[in-house]
């Protein structure tokens, strides 16, 4: 059963998008329709302090993302005017690393990548693409990577697979060359992006059909399970679908409905350990699925949404 262990006035004018903690979550971002994002000291102890308002974005601010810790203290944000901007904390205060402005219209998601990769993120947008940013320590520059038509009628969301270890599958150390990504969209599909190598373009690996409306979230456990790796959707349809696949990606997908809700769902989101699904909608509450040593899915109590 969840419990609230403490609340946060993030001083918000309007709707709150996203709320996401950092690695060791001692930072906490929020996002908000009215163009800001405030970040929070946590304590221990859960007490929450505000640190910071973060001002750029010129219209709502819908998603956030940390990098990993090994990056220090990064942050970025995507946001209705077409940008991502990344953030740096340095000494307690944030400052613009980098903004990201050649999406054509509203970036609805932006995701870190397994910090493997380095300095990497994503980001999906209403245009109907999907980008990656790729910062070089050297040059200090970013590097970009873009498709311009990964989905008609625009790009909802975009999450990263995690590294996977060859010598899990075939007795050998090392990881696989070969990264992706996975994408969801209004027009009913997700899909599953391959890059090679480094600096290759991205290829569309697979094409996952099974929703019968727009797809709001897309989620990838970031741990592979008996050697299995695990994709989570949902959208308008009302339903979860649980996407899976053997080895390191490159077989065919199953596909099962976890569930079908009452009203729309808009957010499907793994813990770290891979453990436990949450799964959010238009219903204002929260139900969480967890999968038991016989590989059977078990869903708790609904939780309602603390208002």
């Amino acid at each position: 059963m969840a419990t609230v262990v403490s609340r946060v006035d993030t001083s918000h004018t309007d709707a709150i998008n996203d709320a996401q903690l950092n690695y060791h979550g001692t930072r906490l971002a929020t996002c908000s329709n009215d163009k800001s994002i405030r970040v929070f000291d946590i304590k221990p102890n859960g007490q929450s302090y505000p640190m910071a308002e973060l001002t750029g974005h010129l219209g709502p601010v819908w998603k956030l993302s940390w990098a990993h810790p090994r990056f220090d203290s990064v942050l970025a944000s995507a946001g209705y005017d077409k940008r991502v901007v990344v953030w740096q904390e340095t000494s307690g205060r944030f400052t613009q690393l980098h903004d990201y402005g050649e999406h054509e219209g509203s970036v609805n998601s932006v995701t870190f990548a397994p910090h493997q990769y380095g300095l990497v993120l994503a980001t999906a947008s209403a245009d109907g693409s999907f980008a990656v940013l790729s910062f070089d320590y050297d040059s200090r520059q970013w590097a970009v990577s873009k498709v311009t038509k990964a989905h008609d009628q625009g790009v909802n969301a975009i999450s990263w697979a995690p590294v996977v270890q060859l010598g899990a599958f075939e007795g050998r150390g090392g990881e696989s060359g070969a990264r992706r990504l996975v994408t969801a969209g209004n027009d009913k599909l997700v899909k599953i992006w391959c890059q090679t190598e480094p600096g290759a373009p991205w290829q569309l690996e697979r094409q996952l059909k099974g929703h019968t409306d727009f797809v709001r979230d897309v989620a990838w456990n970031p741990v592979v399970h008996h050697d299995t790796l695990t994709i989570a959707s949902c959208g308008e349809d009302r339903s979860v679908l649980l996407w899976r696949c053997r080895g390191t990606g490159e077989g065919e997908w199953s596909c099962k409905q976890l569930e079908l809700a009452e009203g729309a769902l808009w957010h499907v989101s793994w813990s770290q350990c891979g453990s436990i699904l949450a799964v959010s909608g238009e219903d204002n509450k929260i139900a969480y699925w967890k999968e038991n040593l016989q590989r059977e899915w078990i869903r708790s109590a609904d939780e309602e949404r603390q208002q």
